[in-house]
């Protein structure tokens, strides 16, 4: 009773056995017990106090028996005042022995943890047992406190170092807090309208994304759509991967731990989930634990405190108030994230030369922020920073340690997404198998927000078993999208049917807001919004939040802590969808062209000046093919699927009703196939075949499609547009494209320049010998120095590239970087110049070349020499270097400067044929010859020469009627008329038969017709009587050619691999000769 008086709770005393006779003891448990003592006749002599342990106390009163007054009433004035006095001293007696007891054992352990050796102390570790069977919470503070204590002492005896490691070794309580803030805020994921009582765990939706290593910080200003394609064709065997888990882990040849790590990737790839699985993996203690703090920003949160002043401290404690009692950070190991670097509108000045290393000194957030990734302020911190690859540039790269990729979802990824968003494997399967049939699907796939667009549509059409088929192009897959969003709003929040019209005129009205704020924005270039963006476009502020709490898969509303409201579509896409959207109502409603970029015909038009949609699709058409990066691809896809009845079927009610427009997407089209056939990047060729799918014209694809898989396609007359569909179709077949050889196809410039798409989705680009000029090293440049080349194998030998190719092949080495390993330049007409070119280059950081030939140029001694002083250089990788031989002989062009002498071996020449012209000639008799018996004498008409050519070597054989011109080994068979002893019928022999009318080639018993090469200035076809022949034997290639005008046409190329040495040879037919010139 008098406890309590004392602010102890009674719960805390408990009987405890004393050295003094039981019956002296009065137990104090119970407050009978207490109150029928005092009121009896006993004298208060003594209160013994026994400790046990630091939260209980055993308390005993004595009677004192041999008092005079036993047994009578004592009077003794306010004794319950002196009850109560007597036992808070004899309580703070306890308190201070059992302070002393903490402080001595608190310092005994702090001691131990400090000490580099383990002291092995029995009495700490038999306080620790003790303090096993506390409450956690109350332990933790307590101690806690007593660290603070330690601290502040140890920093004012001097002793910093050990200060800031104590305070290191021991994060606060604090943590705990943020740790329990941070699981709340991330624990559960925004995918569209929360169903009661049933939220999307971010544990259970989670499906790792594919994350690659290394790259640069560069700017990409591709469209992110082209950005995706590309990643699709990447070979994942190729790239260095990484798991979430491990993105500040040091790979294998790090030269330290990594401060610094930027993480690129497209919108909606999935970079902000990524941090805020990485946040969660933390506060929920499974990952990550090295990290004491970890502080996640968005710069949409930062954008707003523009024009505001913060300390670094005071900026972590505005966002993150679980750490008030924190004022420096310095001692911890912390991580902070800043999302979404693409949005800042915080101007981020790294020539600014303002220096700050005081994390509790007060200035502007920009300058917060470029010191800390400077690595002045808080330089033992952490950084992640995320980023479209648009804005990589942002941040110069010595102060990034590492930068990631995230590529979004390979195709297993993409099905385990499925699988995980659907218990219903049936209805996964279902989604998947559609998802497989379009090949624009699969891309697109590739982005987990479009995963999601994907599962919502389909599972909608699936579950109402709607008819017909499922959309396969991207802007039917948008308006289902759009549609499916319209009446979950009209259903949920309008309290309409299923079956009601869902294009009311509320309806209708936001969405052509939403399309407003969507295209004027979009030609802003901004992705996030503030309120004063949605004013300028007529948007109420209140309008703006129903419309995101209402269309939350569409458009979003966010508030930092404190902060203003920031506006965003889910992703760009839907975003393009919408402004192309909002300019085809426009222009159908008013005959306005908002994309025309002279105003004055911009202008709305009365009904009967209705201009035609065609006008608009051609502006438009023309203005993305302006685009430098590809900008208003999508848009323009959209667009004019829009215009597609089948589409605007979905539409009525939006869209007023019009006339079929069957005639103008067929004008629209046949323009876009104009278009294709003119001289213009691969990737705008590539945009305009996707929009002729959007038209539903597959009429150019479908040609080359045909001839591919009936194996007729005949490289002799494709047309320029032709060559693009092909380009299109090898890209689009979803096969890894590991070797590219030009001389499958053509072996001209021209053809090249139409499939560089294809070069650079390639491993291997094989180009060897196919008449490439300077023209052609400029264009690969491009390839090679762009951050979605897959090329790592590139032979360029046997073209006439001189040494101004090869400054154009490197044009970009100062501000890209290559990920060739394998070059190969032999036979290319460079001289010592072209060293000095390659010397750089393989000097910097741009080139990790590992294997360079050379070999066959005229390099002379002082160009060898700048190589040899480069391979000493720390960036240098190469590891084979080829320069042998070289010399003025080797600047004959192309491949004439490995012309070799033949001699026809008289003891193989068959018994028709005789020789003539100083024996260069060979003609068929019409009667046998007495040649001498010999056992290497053909039975059928053929003939060797010699010597055996093991190298590189090339002749030139010009004939009249019909001849085969063959290689062979001397095994080949010599007696009778069978298979084994005619060229090109077996194993050992590879030939190629020519006459009047036209080319074959034989290998094995095989043939295959040669179809002339489209060069453009040899587009006649005609048989030549000269024939050139050019064998590599290390490099297993035997090509042959036709000769006109001393330019070599190239006819075909095999491609094995040799075992001995090869013999020229011949087969001449009756009314045929051949010369050896």
């Amino acid at each position: 009773k008098y406890s309590s008086i004392a602010g102890i709770e009674p719960s805390t005393f408990k009987p405890r056995t004393c050295k003094v006779h039981p019956s002296l003891l009065i137990d104090l448990s119970t407050s009978d017990s207490w109150d029928a003592e005092m009121d009896s006749d006993c004298h208060l002599v003594a209160i013994v106090v026994t400790c046990f342990s630091h939260n209980i106390l055993g308390l005993q009163i004595c009677k004192y028996a041999g008092s005079p007054t036993f047994g009578k009433r004592p009077d003794i004035p306010g004794k319950k005042h002196l009850i109560m006095s007597a036992l808070i001293i004899i309580l703070f007696q306890v308190l201070e022995d059992y302070i002393v007891t903490f402080i001595k054992n608190e310092l005994r352990r702090i001691r131990d943890e400090l000490s580099p050796f383990d002291l092995n102390c029995s009495e700490s570790k038999r306080y620790d047992e003790q303090l096993e069977d506390e409450d956690e919470e109350k332990s933790r503070s307590s101690r806690e406190a007593m660290v603070n204590i330690t601290i502040s002492f140890l920093r004012r005896m001097g002793l910093k170092k050990l200060a800031d490691q104590l305070q290191s070794n021991n994060p606060p309580i604090c943590q705990n807090k943020l740790k329990s803030s941070l699981k709340k805020r991330f624990q559960c994921v925004f995918e569209g309208i929360a169903k009661a009582g049933s939220p999307t765990f971010l544990n259970q939706i989670y499906t790792e994304l594919f994350i690659t290593e290394g790259g640069a910080g560069d700017v990409n200003d591709e469209h992110e759509v082209r950005q995706i394609e590309a990643a699709s064709r990447k070979s994942h065997r190729l790239e260095t991967t990484i798991r979430q888990e491990d993105i500040f882990k040091v790979p294998s040849g790090g030269d330290g731990p990594i401060r610094t790590v930027m993480t690129k990737g497209v919108a909606g790839i999935g970079k902000t989930v990524l941090t805020q699985k990485f946040t969660l993996d933390w506060a929920e203690g499974k990952s990550h634990q090295n990290i004491q703090f970890i502080f996640p920003f968005t710069f949409r949160e930062l954008n707003v405190l523009r024009g505001k002043k913060f300390s670094l401290v005071e900026l972590v404690h505005y966002f993150f108030t679980d750490t008030k009692k924190i004022s420096d950070f310095g001692p911890f190991q912390v991580l902070f994230i800043f999302d979404g670097l693409d949005e800042s509108r915080v101007p981020l000045d790294f020539h600014n030369k303002e220096m700050l290393t005081d994390a509790t000194e007060c200035t502007s957030v920009d300058v917060l922020l470029t010191n800390l990734i400077r690595g002045k302020l808080l330089p033992s911190a952490h950084l992640w920073i995320t980023t479209r690859p648009a804005a990589a540039n942002q941040i110069p790269p010595e102060f990034v340690g590492m930068v990631t990729d995230v590529r979004g979802f390979t195709d297993p990824q993409k099905e385990n997404y499925f699988r995980k968003k659907f218990r219903d494997e049936k209805l996964a399967s279902r989604i998947i198998s559609h998802m497989k049939t379009s090949r624009s699907l699969q891309i697109m796939c590739h982005i987990p927000v479009f995963c999601l667009i994907t599962a919502t549509v389909l599972e909608d059409a699936i579950k109402k078993g709607e008819g017909g088929e499922f959309p396969k192009t991207l802007t039917e897959m948008y308006i289902h999208f759009l549609v499916v969003q319209i009446k979950v709003k009209m259903v949920k929040y309008d309290g309409g049917a299923e079956t009601d019209p869902h294009w009311s005129r509320d309806n209708v009205k936001v969405v052509k807001s939403l399309g407003k704020l969507a295209f004027h924005q979009l030609q802003k270039g901004n992705l996030i919004f503030y309120e004063s963006d949605l004013t300028e476009c007529g948007i109420d502020i209140e309008a703006a939040s129903v419309y995101s709490g209402v269309f939350t898969q569409i458009f979003r509303e966010e508030r930092g802590l404190y902060q203003e409201r920031v506006y965003s579509f889910v992703h760009l896409s839907v975003q393009e969808f919408l402004a192309a959207l909002y300019v085809h109502w426009t222009f159908m409603k008013f005959g306005e062209n908002l994309i025309e970029v002279t105003p004055a015909t911009s202008k709305k038009h009365t009904f009967f000046q209705m201009p035609k949609l065609k006008s608009l699709h051609l502006t438009a058409i023309d203005q993305a093919l302006q685009s430098p990066h590809g900008h208003l691809d999508l848009f323009l896809r959209f667009l004019l699927g829009l215009s597609m009845q089948t589409n605007q079927r979905l539409l009525r009610g939006l869209l007023a009703q019009t006339e079929r427009h069957s005639q103008t997407n067929q004008e629209t089209a046949q323009y876009i196939k104009e278009r294709i056939s003119e001289n213009m990047s691969a990737e705008k060729n590539i945009n305009l075949f996707h929009c002729l799918n959007e038209l539903n014209d597959s009429s150019l694809v479908e040609e080359i499609q045909k001839s591919l898989s009936s194996g007729s396609l005949s490289s002799d007359n494709l047309s320029p547009a032709q060559w693009s569909a092909l380009g299109f179709i090898l890209l689009s077949s979803g096969e890894d494209l590991d070797v590219f050889d030009l001389k499958k196809y053509s072996a001209s410039e021209d053809v090249l320049l139409r499939l560089l798409p294809v070069v650079k989705a390639s491993n291997k680009a094989i180009l060897s010998g196919c008449n490439l000029s300077e023209k052609s090293c400029e264009a690969l440049s491009s390839v090679l120095s762009s951050q979605s080349s897959r090329v790592t194998n590139l032979d360029l030998s046997n073209n006439d590239l001189k040494d101004l190719g090869m400054q154009l092949l490197f044009a970009e080495w100062k501000t890209s970087k290559y990920i060739l390993e394998t070059l190969s330049l032999n036979c290319c007409n460079l001289s010592g110049k072209s060293c000095e070119v390659l010397s750089s280059v393989l000097g910097s950081q741009a080139l990790s070349l590992k294997e360079l030939d050379l070999s066959n140029n005229d390099l002379q001694d002082s160009g060898v020499k700048l190589l040899s002083v480069v391979l000493e250089s720390p960036h240098c990788k190469l590891e084979i270097l080829r320069v042998e031989p070289n010399g003025v002989q080797w600047m004959t062009p192309g491949l004439k400067k490995y012309s070799c002498q033949l001699t026809i071996d008289r003891n193989t020449l068959n018994r028709e044929l005789i020789l003539s012209d100083n024996r260069r000639k060979v003609t068929r008799m019409g009667k046998s010859l007495s040649y001498a018996d010999h056992p290497d004498r053909f039975d059928v008409p053929q003939l060797l020469c010699k010597p055996g050519l093991t190298g590189r070597c090339y002749w030139e054989v010009e004939g009249k009627g019909e001849v085969d011109i063959s290689v062979s080994y001397k095994g080949i068979g010599r007696k009778g008329y069978k298979n084994d002893c005619w060229f090109g019928k077996n194993q050992h022999s590879w030939s190629l038969s020519y006459s009047d009318t036209g080319y074959s080639v034989w290998h094995n018993a095989k043939k295959t017709t040669v179809s002339f090469s489209t060069a453009s200035s040899h587009s006649t076809f005609y048989v030549t009587n000269k024939v050139a022949v050019y064998l590599d034997f290390p490099a297993g290639v035997l090509s042959f050619f036709r000769v006109s005008s001393d330019t070599l046409i190239h006819l075909h190329t095999f491609s094995t691999t040799f075992t001995e040495p090869l013999y020229a040879g011949f087969t001449v037919f009756p009314n045929s000769s051949v010369f050896l010139c």
